[in-house]
């Protein structure tokens, strides 16, 4: 399928990269294309998950990193390697085991001999770190110290060994997978750890259609080579445009108050969370329901953010910043169940939400 006025082929790329300083409609015109091949060049080889494509395509706008959680073989894997491929990014996957040790992600320093002058030299030996998009499979089946080796590249963006600091590629792109079902020998990430990470993604099992299509596919002679749509440096002008995008005050006091509201035992809270929660989401929540709800109004093809933009991202973000207690858990309930509730509880419209009582009171705190 061709989109108007985007050529398909070696070229699309490149006009996207162009459009990155034209016009402000046009380029947002151009990368709503784009978005819509990416997600066509994927679907040449995943089928279905659209939803959670385009959740990762966010995160990697948004320069965050992106935590999922699914049973094993729903191809995860090959959905990380295939965005890669789509991107035109480096791509390594990390499998996570008891006995990795930090030195095996990050790298290592090791003593050669230099040829030519017979000294003995100290070299540095890259890790799987550094690459663009890193998969880190089954992050809690490794024990914390490697743990935070991941989380702390995650967030400084290099990694130190000894005295030097060793910048990753840019941009860099943390995938990890949990597996829900099996918790024996497994190294939980504490909240703290989680909130480290945009988002946190389902990975749900096909539907019947999706499973048929993808029972043809791979018992056959199908294989697809995936086109490059966008470059690294292409991918970084963007995050730099998702910066630049407009958010109204009104969707500021909107994210603000679908996220205090989680904080138990502040003015405002809503009886049912005070019932059901036991810890609520902090500070980083904001920050990522706006920036990715930035990323998905360029995406959509918008000039500015809308409540609707943060009502889709909020259980991404917010599912592993609440803690729910043993009330919610013993009536069936879960983080999604407080987030659906929480987006059902508070105007989205303007005059709704600031002549609101309970919201005036959480404005004034």
């Amino acid at each position: 399928m061709t989109h108007p006025g985007f050529s398909v082929g070696p070229t699309s790329g490149n006009e996207v990269f162009a459009l990155m300083n034209s016009p402000h409609e046009e380029t947002i015109r151009k990368l709503a294309s784009a978005r819509e091949m990416i997600q066509e060049r994927l679907a040449e080889k995943i089928v279905g998950q659209d939803g959670v494509v385009e959740e990762l395509l966010i995160t990697l706008f948004s320069r965050g990193h992106c935590l999922l959680e699914g049973v094993p073989g729903l191809a995860k894997t090959l959905m990380i390697r295939t965005l890669a491929d789509a991107l035109d990014l480096s791509f390594n996957r990390i499998q996570f085991t008891p006995d990795l040790m930090p030195a095996d992600i990050t790298g290592t320093e090791i003593i050669e001999e230099n040829k030519a002058s017979g000294a003995r030299e100290v070299r540095f030996l890259q890790g799987p770190l550094f690459s663009h998009v890193v998969l880190a499979d089954e992050i809690n089946r490794t024990p914390p110290k490697t743990q935070a080796a991941l989380l702390e590249a995650m967030q400084e963006r290099q990694v130190s060994v000894g005295r030097v600091q060793h910048p990753l590629a840019d941009p860099f792109f943390v995938l990890a997978t949990q597996n829900p079902i099996e918790q024996e020998g497994t190294y939980p990430l504490p909240e703290a750890q989680q909130d480290r990470f945009m988002f946190k993604v389902f990975v749900d099992y096909p539907n019947f259609e999706e499973e048929f299509e993808i029972a043809r596919r791979t018992t056959g002679e199908f294989d697809a080579k995936i086109e490059p749509v966008l470059t690294a440096e292409q991918i970084l002008d963007l995050q730099q445009q998702v910066r630049r995008v407009p958010v109204s005050d009104h969707v500021v006091r909107y994210a603000l108050s679908l996220v205090r509201q989680t904080r138990v035992g502040e003015v405002g809270v809503p009886e049912f969370v005070t019932d059901q929660v036991s810890w609520g989401a902090g500070p980083r929540a904001v920050q990522f329901l706006i920036l990715g709800g930035k990323a998905r109004a360029l995406m959509h093809g918008r000039a500015h953010v809308a409540t609707e933009d943060i009502q889709a991202l909020a259980k991404p973000v917010l599912r592993h910043r609440l803690v729910v207690n043993f009330t919610a858990q013993s009536e069936g309930g879960d983080e999604d169940n407080i987030v659906d509730r929480l987006i059902e509880e508070t105007p989205a419209q303007e005059d709704e939400l600031t002549s609101h009582a309970r919201f005036q009171e959480i404005f004034a705190s």
